[in-house]
């Protein structure tokens, strides 16, 4: 190192837009120009009921008035009010099979309980995962990732993982879980691509984890919260998990986690096998609260269903060949030209994200996404100059 290099008193992660951001409002954000962007990107698919929500900020600012914070040493009315509602938002589509919750901060700490437990529930300390699966940085959830970028650097401290490939259901049946603690899988792969599971897929997971005796463990850190236009993936197709890991939506921006435990997992769950500082913090469960309020008193649910129907529509005959995925949780193929379209749309004050596939774009809108914000999509992708591939 260059001793009189120095660095930036912010570390860099992700290389930012072009440009800083000051202020949100619903589907939009704002730089310090008052230039509006239609954000299809959600801040990673975070923002679900959009930015500033009236009645999110005010839910937040009554209970900091209140109590900012305390730990789960003692017991808070509004921890349990938000573990009891969100249970009955998973509950309230199709049959979860969800009973308890335990809060944590982030969806790579969901995935780590969630694999923690896998292995105290079994007895056994080896998992089971899918190419193409993004589950988090901390050390069990890089175990399960397939992701060699961030993975290789921790090899020798990483779980064992059999790591089979995505969708293939013969390839399923062959593989032996009797080892195996857990299974984890997205039921949309998103980092690769929106990768949706099939229905036969997820089927026998569930018939060859139940043989096996291995939990199965959905993350649905981006599938949850309405996301879908169902509460959670779980339950689709008759399918029941263990457990489902939560965050990113789930409070709207202020950090949240959720482990979602059925009755059978959670029973031999004992004080202090589960901890978390921060987790289920008061903040964060008044934005809890307000999000499922959010989402119910405005129809966000019926909301997605139109907004992926019409934006299905809007790019039928561009230079969109494919829009995989469900609900707003969409992945435009444009084969060879994904990453110029990207840039198109910046320039044209539109936001959406990359992923693994260079020829698919993701659009992880918030959840009250608007008709104006599709409109101004597909005018945008239509006015993509026609060209090569690069």
């Amino acid at each position: 190192m260059t001793a009189n290099l120095q660095p930036p008193a912010l570390l860099p992660t992700y290389t930012p837009f072009p440009f800083p951001l000051l202020r949100g409002e619903r589907d939009r954000v704002f730089d310090p120009l008052g230039r509006s962007y239609w954000d299809f990107y959600g801040g990673h698919c975070v923002a679900s009921t959009g930015h500033a929500h009236p009645l999110v900020a005010e839910a937040i600012a009554v209970q900091a008035r209140e109590l900012i914070f305390y730990s789960t040493a003692a017991e808070l009315p509004v921890r349990s009010r938000a573990a009891k509602a969100l249970l009955d938002f998973a509950e309230s589509g199709r049959d979860a099979g969800m009973a308890s919750i335990f809060f944590c901060n982030s969806g790579a700490e969901a995935n780590e309980n969630a694999l923690k437990m896998a292995c105290r529930l079994t007895g056994r300390h080896t998992f089971a995962a899918f190419q193409g699966g993004w589950h988090g940085r901390s050390t069990l959830a890089l175990s399960v990732t397939d992701d060699p970028a961030i993975t290789r650097p921790y090899e020798p401290l990483l779980a064992p993982c059999l790591r089979l490939p995505w969708n293939d259901v013969e390839a399923l049946e062959a593989a032996d879980f009797s080892g195996v603690a857990g299974v984890i899988m997205e039921p949309i792969q998103s980092m690769s691509g929106i990768r949706p599971a099939s229905a036969p897929f997820m089927v026998k997971v569930r018939e060859k984890t139940k043989a096996a005796g291995a939990m199965l463990i959905y993350d649905e850190v981006q599938t949850g919260m309405g996301r879908l236009g169902h509460p959670f993936a779980a339950g689709l197709h008759g399918v029941r998990p263990d457990m489902i890991t939560s965050a990113k939506g789930l409070a709207s921006g202020v950090p949240m986690g959720a482990l979602l435990l059925s009755a059978e997992a959670a029973a031999s769950v004992k004080p202090g096998d589960l901890g978390s500082t921060f987790g289920g913090g008061p903040l964060a469960c008044a934005a809890l609260l307000a999000t499922l309020t959010v989402i119910r008193q405005e129809g966000l649910l019926q909301n997605v269903f139109e907004r992926e129907r019409e934006i299905r529509e809007a790019v039928a005959g561009t230079c969109v060949t494919e829009v995989r995925g469900s609900g707003l949780l969409l992945g435009l193929v444009v084969p060879g030209r994904a990453k110029q379209l990207k840039a198109h749309l910046q320039d044209k004050h539109i936001l959406v994200g990359g992923s693994g596939d260079p020829d698919a774009l993701r659009l992880m809108p918030p959840l009250n996404l608007t008709r104006a914000a599709v409109d101004a999509l597909a005018e945008a992708i239509r006015t993509f100059p026609a060209g090569d591939s690069k």
